[in-house]
């Protein structure tokens, strides 16, 4: 159901947000990254098989741990972007964003009119009518976010036409499929690569819209925060769960590997 996007209010506030890609399709371990004290949370659903009911108890389960649930469709697919809304995501992530016409396709299927085309629904976003519904589409159109995620060396080149589309909320960096873009699959601390999110990063400033980093070192995260970003996605819960586990049995049997 349609919340205060705390997220998106304490972007506006100039704190720093700590959020996770949501790798595990179920519901409890929404939950506990939102009682871990993490900010957000990006649900999955273009490298991860989620059905449409799971990923409707993953948003409920954000909703009740105050974490704000955003979900990565597998394309710029309106239908699909529908689909994540109706369901109760407070956002939109759009993987491999590289031209301004996708950016404004992403806005308009995210707002209702006058600022979009999203389709009308009294479902469970809109409290299934319970409150004037025409209040709420202006309320959603106000909560809800637009995050573009560019990953390629075309993005990076086209990012200030795409970040120039009025309704962008955050963008997102995608170091992994950027190194790929560049010929040097998975190098993604190298020189090339943070080159290539320096230059998104700029683009972000000039246009105004809060640039979210994915730090793989310490030193990435001092980096960043020196340059003044505030948002940062900590990797997916499903390698943190891995390292956590590996860890907890080395500890106790440290020659196993």
């Amino acid at each position: 159901m349609l919340k205060e996007n705390r997220l998106k209010q304490k972007l506006g506030l100039g704190e720093t947000v700590f959020g996770l890609i949501g790798s595990i399709p179920s519901p409890v371990v929404v939950e506990m990254v939102g009682c871990a004290g993490f900010d957000f949370i990006i649900i999955d659903t273009e490298h991860v098989l989620v059905n449409p009911e799971t990923l409707e108890h993953m948003i409920r389960a954000a909703e009740v741990a105050g974490l704000t649930a955003l979900v990565r469709v597998s394309e710029p697919n309106p239908k699909e972007m529908l689909r994540a809304l109706d369901a109760g995501a407070m956002g939109i992530v759009v993987p491999h964003v590289e031209t301004r016409e996708q950016a404004e396709l992403i806005v308009r299927a995210c707002r209702y009119g006058p600022l979009g085309s999203r389709s009308l629904n009294s479902g469970r976003a809109g409290t299934f009518g319970k409150y004037d519904l025409t209040q709420y589409i202006a309320r959603a159109n106000e909560e809800v976010m637009v995050v573009p995620m560019i990953e390629s060396r075309k993005g990076v080149e086209q990012a200030e036409a795409i970040l120039s589309v009025p309704g962008i909320d955050m963008v997102l960096e995608g170091a992994a499929d950027l190194s790929q873009s560049y010929g040097i699959p998975w190098q993604t601390r190298s020189p090339r690569v943070k080159e290539g999110l320096r230059q998104l990063f700029t683009a972000s400033r000039q246009a105004g819209v809060p640039y979210c980093a994915i730090p793989r070192a310490a030193e990435d995260y001092t980096d960043w925060q020196q340059l003044g970003v505030k948002a940062f996605v900590l990797g997916d819960e499903r390698g943190v769960s891995f390292r956590a586990l590996r860890s907890h049995l080395q500890a106790f049997q440290p020659e196993r590997e």
